[in-house]
């Protein structure tokens, strides 16, 4: 079979020349490396990712197949996948489907038969930046040059409120003991399994829903999601957070609802290189002192300086490649949060112990 070709054309006008896969067109977002061996289904469908262009940097990519209910959210909302070898032929016989059947469903555009490791070396020393994937281009890099120039920056964009469901709905068992509001800024459905195989019925609202509605349900608690985009921008969530805080109720926040627990704070965000996303990143809890194996996708975090001269935060966990702040608590309300997914399966499951412990504060409140 003859393949189409494919171009890849980045922000610092370096281009690769490959075959395409997923639907033919042209689309672009912000390029970015994950370092998973596997997973590339749960990859594809975190909300977290979207309107990005993820290069996986395992070299064999679409071997085992999709399968229907190994998904993170509805459908993936990613900006196209980069890949080395791909291959259409799936080994799993419990697989629903093909990876190329499962983007072209869901119209995605994705470039295979590029030297990743080349790509991602050059994003590692660049730093992120806007691509474009095309099959529509090949002998016209101007027009492909217009069309990136198009693609927005991700600083200063906010995602969540268009990726999060737009109507409240129930995961869980309605008679559990302790009920939870979620605020979904993409959040992934293995936080909701964590939450509801702990005893607790979650009741998940969209983005910008204000606190008198949540708390018109009582909650016990509330859990802030993870999810795209820029924090910085989101000034509805952090007010809504501070509102949430001001309940004295126990909260709990993920990655993006990390970085929006420390804006709520008065603690500042930033863009970072390249980010972490991979599922070997090292933590440290600082206040057991064990290390922990984790699962990250964030290009995003919280200032370390300004966590640490806040005298009402403190810094609970570290990332060891590069000192990041990586988990923060409050000193003065029942609240904590990690720049990480402990709901994630990176291998081990070093870091489920964050869900009881959040249990264990909503009893204690």
């Amino acid at each position: 079979m003859i393949k189409q070709k494919a171009t890849l054309l980045l922000a610092d006008g370096t281009v690769f020349h490959g075959s395409l896969i997923g639907i033919p067109g042209t689309n672009g977002g912000e390029i970015c490396f994950n370092t998973g061996m596997t997973g590339y289904q749960e990859i594809y469908t975190d909300p977290s990712y979207t309107g990005q262009i993820i290069v996986t940097t395992t070299s064999h990519i679409g071997n085992y197949g999709v399968i229907d209910e190994e998904v993170e959210s509805d459908h993936p909302t990613i900006g196209g996948i980069v890949v080395n070898s791909f291959s259409d032929v799936y080994s799993r016989l419990d697989a629903d489907g093909s990876l190329q059947d499962y983007l072209v469903k869901n119209g995605i555009t994705g470039i295979a038969d590029i030297d990743t490791r080349k790509l991602v070396r050059h994003i590692r020393s660049m730093g992120a930046m806007n691509a474009i994937i095309s099959s529509e281009f090949e002998d016209n890099l101007e027009g492909l040059y217009a069309e990136l120039e198009k693609v927005p920056d991700m600083n200063g964009l906010e995602l969540s409120s268009a990726v999060c469901t737009q109507e409240p709905y129930f995961y869980g068992d309605e008679n559990a003991s302790i009920k939870v509001a979620c605020l979904d800024f993409g959040i992934k459905r293995n936080i909701l399994r964590n939450l509801a195989s702990r005893g607790v019925y979650c009741k998940v609202f969209p983005a910008k829903t204000k606190l008198a509605e949540m708390e018109a349900w009582s909650p016990d608690a509330y859990f802030l999601s993870n999810g795209p985009g820029d924090p910085a921008v989101m000034e509805y969530a952090v007010a809504t957070t501070k509102d949430i805080l001001n309940t004295g109720k126990p909260v709990f926040g993920i990655c993006l609802g990390h970085q929006i627990l420390a804006e709520s704070c008065g603690i500042s965000t930033y863009k970072m290189h390249h980010g972490h996303r991979g599922l070997n990143h090292p933590i440290k809890n600082l206040k057991t002192g064990t290390s922990e194996i984790t699962s990250q996708n964030h290009g995003f975090n919280i200032s370390r300086e300004d966590a640490e001269n806040n005298p009402e935060v403190e810094i609970t966990h570290v990332h060891l490649n590069d000192n990041t702040v990586a988990g923060i608590r409050l000193k003065n309300k029942p609240a904590f949060s990690v720049q990480y997914h402990p709901e994630s399966s990176p291998g081990p499951h070093d870091s489920r112990y964050l869900f009881d412990d959040f249990i264990t504060l909503i009893n204690q409140n």
